[in-house]
């Protein structure tokens, strides 16, 4: 039985003022691994800014375009001096907006909350030839190779900027500790001494803890199998031209299977800033496995 995956949230201004009743229902929903939909909530470009809703300014060599706040740069664009300033301009209006967002809906978190990458995803997913490792459109939960998080929370905000009216469409599998229940058990324990030497010779940016090493492998375990990804219970959502979301995309379950042009903010937030950090896949596993698992 599919449960009740989306929760919609009507509002048109980035910067709404929400009541104190939504903003609990709405981070008790997102912590139990519901994605927030807000359905009119659009981010229109400036005039300007339309010229960039095509390939044309993407790096042949990568899948997005990044912008990080902390050091003011932009990676993955191909364009003069001038349109990599109007270019960056939007991704960082972007991200002022859905920081605010973030910061509105989910006030209990304001303090703790930590602004990571932004993305302009110009490139159509469907059709895209890649690793099984890096295939998006594989259901997965995110864990990274390179930038262990540690147990913090992966949150993202994500919107459709399509021209076209075409959705962007993703899978959204099992809840998370039925995903941590079925891979967990054939998970192997790292060796001794791995992610020092990872960290020594820079192929991690940070320590990977013993958390990072299960999600890396329960991440790589379901995209690897194929009657998983399959016969899995799983639900086909739409997100149309114009719709904003929020997810926890380590907890949910998900598969992106079609759309171009989107923009996507990432944050992150240590789990002893959530509201229920029982919820969180840390201690989920920590319950499975009987042990501390962050540093």
């Amino acid at each position: 039985m599919q449960y009740p995956i989306l929760k919609e949230i009507n509002s048109r201004d980035w910067n709404q003022i929400f009541s104190e009743e939504l903003q609990t229902e709405s981070t008790n929903a997102l912590e139990k691994g519901r994605i927030l939909l807000f359905p009119q909530l659009t981010f229109t470009l400036l005039p300007h800014e339309n010229k960039f809703l095509t390939t044309s300014y993407t790096d042949k060599h990568t899948k997005n375009i990044s912008f990080n706040v902390v050091t003011d740069s932009m990676r993955g664009a191909k364009c003069s001096l001038k349109e990599h300033d109007e270019l960056k301009s939007m991704i960082r209006r972007f991200m002022q907006s859905a920081n605010g967002l973030v910061q509105k809906i989910f006030p209990a978190y304001s303090s703790a909350l930590q602004v990571g990458r932004t993305s302009f995803r110009p490139v159509e997913i469907s059709g895209r030839t890649t690793s099984w490792r890096k295939d998006d459109t594989r259901l997965h939960v995110d864990a990274f190779p390179a930038t262990p998080n540690q147990g913090r929370r992966i949150l993202r905000v994500f919107s459709n900027i399509n021209p076209n009216g075409q959705d962007r469409v993703w899978r959204v599998g099992e809840p998370f500790v039925k995903v941590a229940e079925r891979f967990l058990p054939n998970i192997q324990k790292s060796w001794t001494g791995k992610s020092s030497l990872l960290k020594m010779l820079k192929l991690t940016k940070s320590y990977r803890t013993e958390y990072d090493h299960l999600m890396l492998n329960i991440h790589d375990a379901m995209k690897r199998d194929i009657d998983y990804q399959k016969n899995v219970s799983q639900q086909e959502v739409h997100f149309a031209p114009g719709n904003t979301w929020i997810v926890q995309t380590d907890q949910v379950s998900h598969a992106a299977m079609a759309g171009q042009h989107m923009l996507e903010q990432t944050f992150y937030l240590p789990v002893d800033a959530m509201v229920n950090p029982e919820l969180s896949p840390l201690r989920l596993l920590e319950k499975l496995t009987g042990k501390a698992l962050s540093l």
